[in-house]
């Protein structure tokens, strides 16, 4: 079987199930992704990239739809090449959203498409409309709406779907759910252990379970993760306990939602807003990850807030750990989090409520003992990749060779 990926990012999404394939000895494994992509990964690799920007003061709400589409022509350009040569992938599995995939059944109309889709755009009970103080205007709603163009072009072109959440699945319109399977990629429980011995080294400081610590994971510092009400939150807490420290990984930079309008970063105006001791606040950017495990070993408390949107799997990383977890009460942190049972949830808003949780918390440690041991019970039962990889081999095959539509009435 030969398989070719498409991910702008490659491997993204697609690493865990590439490093099982490729003990297959009858299958093959290309990836075309973009130019830019400093990713290293052992597939033959073809390139793409668009030749242009999106067009200078063209309508806003095309943006989005132009860009899709200079990436799906660039994509097909450069896999016209191999065609040419007399490539012809049985299966071509593609991560929606960003255009690369749009053309693909053009060029290659008898191979089957199985494509990852992650969010599909909502102006109410979503995301955006969580965040805001005020209403969309129409300008907005038809901008959101334009977003969907080119996963509503996968969507259609599909012959099947993989989404990772129940959560997410819902978002797609109601009649494609059928052909999308919900299938998440796992966690490897087998590297993301607890550790009672683990001690990690953050700047000058190493810090063992022994110490009170706090930590905050996101791959940017924005509104869509509660990085504002977390910083509150940190800052008032710092005020009344001397031995806190707190521990951010991400970027200074937006990865999803809008950036300010002062022009400032978020940590930029969290550090102008509020009071931090800046001796026990801790922000080293994005870390290896075998920081990352360390950190979730010896947290005394992981903090993961996010609006309605994509699940992060540093999320169900930290469970696996067996991390307590202080997550918002939000529907995709819902799907994983049962509030004490395998963790607590709080108003994702409310910074009253969270420092009042988080000194509870940090107080009486040993009360919480059990629900950290269910946190990686959940990952263990539901998402370990021991037990999720053969199902995801067994959807390639059946995509692969049209027996998966059989299901479909």
């Amino acid at each position: 079987m030969q398989i070719l990926f498409m991910h702008n990012n490659f491997p993204g999404q697609y690493r865990r199930i590439v490093k099982f394939l490729s003990s297959k000895k009858k299958v093959q494994m290309y990836a075309a992704t973009l130019e830019s992509n400093n990713q290293q990964f052992d597939l033959q690799r073809i390139n793409y990239k668009p030749h242009r920007q999106p067009t200078k003061n063209i309508h806003p709400s095309l943006v989005s739809t132009e860009r899709a589409v200079l990436n799906g022509q660039a994509a097909y350009q450069a896999l016209m090449k191999s065609r040419d040569s007399g490539f012809r992938p049985d299966l071509i599995m593609s991560h929606s959203g960003w255009g690369s995939n749009m053309f693909l059944k053009d060029l290659f109309p008898d191979s089957k498409l199985l494509t990852y889709f992650e969010w599909y755009y909502h102006t109410l009970n979503s995301d955006g409309e969580f965040l805001r103080t005020e209403p969309y205007g129409p300008n907005d709603e038809i901008r959101l709406r334009m977003k969907n163009t080119p996963i509503l072009h996968d969507l259609a072109a599909m012959d099947w779907g993989q989404c990772p959440t129940q959560f997410q699945h819902s978002k797609l319109p109601g009649i494609f759910q059928d052909r999308v399977s919900v299938l998440h990629d796992g966690v490897d429980t087998s590297y993301f252990v607890p550790n009672l011995n683990a001690s990690v080294k953050i700047g000058d400081k190493t810090f063992t379970a022994e110490d009170e610590v706090i930590t905050y994971v996101a791959r940017g510092m924005e509104e869509y993760r509660g990085f504002p009400q977390f910083m509150e939150t940190v800052s008032r807490l710092q005020k009344s306990r001397p031995n806190l420290h707190v521990v951010v990984l991400g970027n200074d930079r937006v990865a999803y939602g809008a950036e300010r309008d002062d022009g400032r970063t978020f940590k930029q105006w969290a550090f102008e807003t509020f009071e931090f001791d800046h001796d026990r606040l801790h922000m080293p950017g994005l870390q290896p990850l075998g920081t990352f495990r360390a950190l979730m070993q010896i947290t005394s408390l992981h903090v993961y807030l996010t609006a309605p949107f994509v699940l992060s799997w540093s999320l169900m990383e930290a469970m696996s750990t067996g991390a307590l977890i202080l997550g918002s009460g939000t529907d995709p942190v819902k799907e994983m989090i049962e509030d004490e049972s395998n963790g607590l949830l709080v108003d994702f808003f409310d910074i009253d409520a969270q420092v009042a949780k988080i000194n509870h918390i940090l107080d009486n440690k040993a009360d919480y003992q059990p629900l950290k041991v269910q946190a990686r019970r959940t990952i263990l039962d539901k998402f370990s990749v021991k037990d999720l990889l053969p199902k995801y081999w067994k959807l390639i095959q059946s995509v692969a060779n049209g027996s998966q539509f059989k299901s479909v009435s």
